[in-house]
């Protein structure tokens, strides 16, 4: 996707505004480099660990992964067990599903029909706790079509009905709740964004928040990853007539609720990204200002907001905190970008306090090299990918 490269992924899919970026793992997205054993770290299984003052993390990459600059591996979300599914880039610049179970062993996937030419191939978003997987392939049209896989590696293969069949049109199951419920996007013939929730029966309702625009690129916009809890409550953003970003929950019976966080930027690709969800309805994610400096919020069950910044979050354009991922408690996890628009990895407890952390060998250079949280499990077990100096993206494993 097309973005600042000092944004994370969550953002990143609200600054693209034509979401065929989406269906593409770019050098933007995924700068990283390669491994840097820490100095204190022991190898186990070719993964590596390091115990640090802000807990244990393991770095692994998926095999197959590829070595260059832009290519790689990144753990999408972790599930109650400790799997961790994501994708890697091959040295073809080919996307691979991968599973990652908590004793570290891998299986690697593609999804039926996914293309094999550069930045085709299969995408992964979502895991529940049963190790059903959701996402979606990138045909060799560059058509995308949403996947869900079962536990024991068994496809299926579906389309909203009105995705549009063009190159960066189609489908994106981007979420997946224990019921094996599924929310996501499509992208219609025109390349406007709608919301859809598919049921476990395979019955499919779209779905667009009144006020959501209808130009290429606008539209409704359900997040990925942890944006869809037990009860089907769906959160994301969608991005108006005037291309403001704006917040929404939609309940399990279609109610939905738009929001705003105060002091959000009203300008063109300003305001408000909805995000991770709990099963209460907590909902945290990030906001533009009107400097285009980026801001955290919690937003409460009963729609109170709290907004918070990282110390040593940069105040420039593009920079500042991002909010990833929530557990069942209220513990937040994502990161900040430095005034040298270098990430770094957070973790604020429910009293506020902020812990942050860098994954050992993490890039310290510009151009979204760092540490990159993306969600935690309620054990407080974090995943996410980290990018290293000569641009390649491993992934990573932080436990208390």
């Amino acid at each position: 996707m097309t973005r600042s490269p000092a944004l994370s992924r969550s953002v990143a899919r609200g600054l693209v505004v034509a979401v065929a970026a989406l269906f593409a793992w770019s050098a933007c997205d995924r700068d990283s480099g390669s491994l840097t054993a820490p100095a204190n770290g022991a190898r186990l299984r070719g993964q590596q660990i390091a115990a640090t003052a802000a807990g244990t993390i393991i770095t692994f990459d998926a095999p197959g992964a590829g070595t260059g600059a832009g290519q790689g591996t990144s753990g999408s979300i972790i599930n109650p067990a400790g799997a961790i599914t994501g994708v890697y880039l091959d040295g073809g610049n080919v996307l691979h599903g991968f599973l990652r179970e908590p004793d570290g062993t891998f299986t690697t996937f593609d999804a039926p029909g996914a293309g094999t030419g550069a930045f085709q191939g299969t995408q992964v978003w979502s895991v529940n706790p049963m190790g059903a997987i959701t996402g979606n392939s990138l045909d060799a049209s560059n058509v995308a079509h949403g996947f869900l896989r079962a536990p024991d590696g068994a496809y299926t293969i579906f389309d909203v009905p009105g995705a549009g069949t063009n190159a960066g049109q189609g489908t994106i199951a981007g979420n997946i709740n224990p019921g094996g419920v599924i929310a996501g996007l499509y992208v219609d013939a025109n390349g406007v964004n709608h919301g859809f929730v598919r049921a476990s029966n395979g019955t499919i309702t779209k779905f667009d928040v009144p006020g959501a625009g209808t130009g290429a690129g606008q539209g409704t916009a359900p997040e990925f990853g942890n944006c869809l809890n037990p009860a089907g409550s769906v959160s994301g953003f969608y991005l108006d007539g005037s291309n403001v970003f704006h917040g929404f929950v939609r309940g399990p019976d279609g109610t939905i609720t738009k929001f705003d966080v105060p002091g959000a930027g009203t300008g063109a690709f300003q305001g408000t990204f909805g995000g991770s969800i709990t099963p209460t309805g907590a909902v945290t994610s990030a906001y533009f200002d009107a400097d285009d400096r980026l801001h955290g919020y919690l937003r409460a069950p009963d729609g109170t907001i709290t907004k918070f910044d990282v110390p040593g979050a940069g105040t420039g354009a593009f920079q500042g905190t991002l909010p990833e991922g929530i557990d069942l408690a209220g513990v937040i996890t994502g990161n900040y970008v430095d005034a040298s628009r270098v990430n770094h990895g957070f973790v604020r407890a429910v009293d506020g306090t902020i812990t942050k952390f860098d994954v050992p060998g993490a890039g310290t250079q510009a151009h979204g090299q760092g540490t990159i949280p993306l969600t935690l499990n309620p054990g407080g077990a974090i995943n996410g990918f980290w990018i290293d100096n000569a641009g390649v993206s491993h992934g990573f494993l932080r436990t208390p």
